[in-house]
């Protein structure tokens, strides 16, 4: 029996990295998974790669397309989750973006973008998970992903450290509102994750001149990393399956650090 056996789980921004990464880490543990994602190709592969592995542990797995920022797409999500599996335990808010702009050259299109995303996209799936864990009336768990850009700004990506400050009060919030109903409201935030979404950034930050070259930036800020690496996805899944897991049971409204001691706050 794993740690999350046995539990429902949806699985936003699943398609690639850490996404991708907390689902497997919860096949693994015997949990039922949808991959959920905008990429409606890509989830549909990784899901398809990914039944053997629920089959081994147990579990079972689905896949949804999926625009966090559409209320009613969400629903359907969630729909077709408890449909497969017959209800909702766990929702991870992890879909995320980010693009970079020097702090001067930010444009409301640039703050619409990332602010619809990673923060009405988590307001949305905290909500409508919740109402649907409200109707089963046995409570959940529901996971938001942060980042070290929630805890300090940085002058080039000043919309995606918003967002993230807005995941950190939207945790407290929703956990302050739904512990009524035996809902817990967690959250965890990554610091430097060698992912795609970081080779994306990389490249955008030399074409607005926040670095010269390939990797300068993920060396730059990683600098100060006391674990003197950088994280890979694997990192991250020993604690979203924890915040899964019965193990977290009494914790709610907190958001954990998983930076390799990058910040310290």
């Amino acid at each position: 029996m794993g740690r999350v056996s046995g539990r429902a789980c949806i699985v936003t921004g699943a398609a690639r990295g850490i996404g991708r990464a907390i689902g497997e880490a919860l096949l693994d543990e015997g949990a039922d998974v949808c991959f959920a994602d905008i990429n409606a190709s890509q989830v549909a592969d990784v899901a398809d790669c990914n039944k053997a592995r629920a089959q081994a542990s147990g579990g079972r797995v689905a896949h949804a397309a999926v625009d966090v920022t559409d209320r009613e797409q969400v629903r359907e999500m969630i729909a077709h989750t408890v449909e497969a599996f017959g209800k909702l335990d766990v929702k991870f808010n992890n879909a995320g973006v980010n693009k970079p702009m020097n702090f001067l050259d930010v444009t409301e299109e640039n703050w619409r973008f990332i602010m619809d995303i990673n923060g009405l996209g988590c307001m949305i799936g905290m909500q409508e998970s919740a109402r649907q864990m409200i109707a089963q009336g046995t409570g959940g768990k529901i996971v938001n992903t942060a980042s070290v850009a929630s805890r300090q700004g940085f002058g080039n990506v000043a919309p995606y450290c918003a967002s993230k400050w807005a995941v950190v009060s939207l945790t407290q919030s929703g956990a302050r509102d739904l512990a009524q109903h035996g809902i817990t409201v967690t959250g965890f935030a990554p610091g430097v994750v060698a992912t795609e979404m970081w080779e994306q950034v990389d490249q955008d930050l030399m074409k607005i001149g926040a670095a010269e070259r390939p990797g300068q930036a993920m060396e730059e800020f990683s600098s100060e990393i006391l674990r003197g690496r950088v994280a890979t996805p694997a990192d991250v899944t020993g604690t979203t399956t924890f915040l899964a897991s019965r193990d977290s049971d009494y914790m709610t409204g907190q958001i954990v650090m998983i930076d390799g001691g990058m910040t310290l706050v």
